[in-house]
């Protein structure tokens, strides 16, 4: 997980930090107990950290819903 991701995040680090959060929220899936607190509060986290960074250096993958 990204610590903090600023407006001035350099998205030349994008790809790299995309694929790393992507995996980690798809072993957090896999390895944590669904519907608690602590979960749902790291999901979020990385969700928002994916977004924001997706959003940020205008990167689509055309996959509604799908993080």
């Amino acid at each position: 997980m990204i610590e903090n991701l600023e407006s001035n995040y350099d998205c030349a680090h994008a790809g790299l930090d995309l694929h790393q959060l992507k995996e980690e929220l798809n072993d957090l899936r896999i390895s944590m107990i669904p519907g608690s607190l602590v979960h749902n509060e790291k999901v979020n986290r990385l969700e928002n950290q994916i977004r924001f960074i997706e959003n940020k250096c205008s990167i689509h993958h055309g996959e509604s819903g799908s993080l």
